[in-house]
């Protein structure tokens, strides 16, 4: 699968992921593109591993 991902790694479903939460957190913030991006990260990282029987 690695073969098919784009050069940084992150499928094309990720990215739209990652799109969606930054613009969500600088709509409800003062934070800058670059800020929510980096923010959105981390809270897709999150809950990415937050454990399905407690999700």
């Amino acid at each position: 699968m690695a073969a098919n991902l784009p050069e940084d790694g992150h499928s094309p479903r990720y990215r739209q992921r990652l799109e969606r939460v930054a613009s969500v957190i600088q709509e409800h913030s003062n934070l800058t593109e670059q800020q929510s991006r980096a923010l959105a990260v981390h809270v897709l990282y999150t809950l990415d591993h937050i454990p399905e029987r407690i999700r």
